[in-house]
């Protein structure tokens, strides 16, 4: 086996739309700089994923200097959105966390509410060292994340997503696969592990930068969805269901939480500490 390498970084700056890949990104300690710190909510302030609208999936949020963002999506005109001044925040929902977020201009709550023809507004986190705590069943005091699901990282293999293609073609639904990775959406994509060893590491290096792995990561409805159609299958959901079930959770990939900053870079070794 050779020795594990970063093989891509994925950071998505507006949470449930298409991000970029990076050849570097700087760790911060709530996760990749600019990673979800954009959130789309609905008229009860509750976050807006790709579960109720997969059509989010062919929409795309690219990074600008400062921490703006252009968004596009089809039969829209490109708009470029800058952070907003925190003059205000407003009480939003991130899953079970109460959070406090900025609104964007009223332009990009009525671009985003044109394209999913329902009541939409966009907010930015302006300050993720305080906003929101990483869940302390397995966060320690003073972690934050950004507005991702539950951590600040999400790391796959591509070792693991062979097998799991591996199973699928062997399923009730194989005319599905192989699916690509960016069913899964992570952060970092590691080359050159056994399938499925990122299951028993506690703690790794990525380069110069060191991270605590927290727990596996529980996928939902939005693994089915083809980032390139908005379209939805079975799969990869019914496969994890036989294969990767752990307690009631269908896993694939794992969480972490930076224990250093600094920036990583693909081709950086993946360093087993724990």
């Amino acid at each position: 086996m050779s020795h594990p390498v970063l093989s891509s970084i994925h950071v998505h700056p507006l949470k449930a739309v298409r991000g970029h890949a990076p050849r570097e990104a700087v760790v911060e300690p709530w996760g990749l700089a600019g990673d979800r710190r954009w959130v789309l909510v609905d008229s009860t302030n509750k976050i807006v994923t790709q579960r109720p609208h997969p059509r989010l999936a062919l929409a795309a949020a690219e990074l600008l200097p400062g921490g703006g963002v252009r968004v596009s999506a089809p039969g829209r005109k490109p708009l470029t959105i800058e952070v907003p001044e925190p003059v205000t925040t407003t009480t939003i929902e991130v899953w079970r966390d109460k959070v406090e977020a900025v609104p964007a201009a009223d332009a990009a709550h009525a671009w985003w509410s044109a394209y999913l023809d329902t009541d939409i507004r966009l907010m930015h986190l302006d300050d993720p060292a305080t906003r929101r705590p990483v869940d302390p069943a397995y966060g320690k005091p003073g972690e934050t994340v950004s507005f991702a699901d539950g951590y600040p990282l999400l790391l796959t293999a591509l070792s693991s997503l062979d097998a799991l293609n591996s199973l699928i073609a062997q399923g009730d639904h194989a005319d599905e696969g192989p699916l690509p990775m960016n069913r899964f959406r992570p952060n970092v994509v590691v080359s050159g592990t056994a399938p499925w060893a990122e299951d028993d590491w506690s703690r790794i290096a990525i380069g110069e930068v060191s991270f605590r792995i927290t727990k596996k990561s529980g996928r939902c409805v939005v693994t089915t969805t083809d980032q390139t159609t908005a379209e939805r299958g079975k799969e990869p959901l019914r496969t994890l269901a036989r294969h990767r079930r752990f307690g009631d959770q269908l896993c694939f990939g794992t969480n972490l939480v930076p224990e250093s900053t600094g920036t990583v870079r693909v081709g950086d070794p993946v360093t087993v500490l724990e």
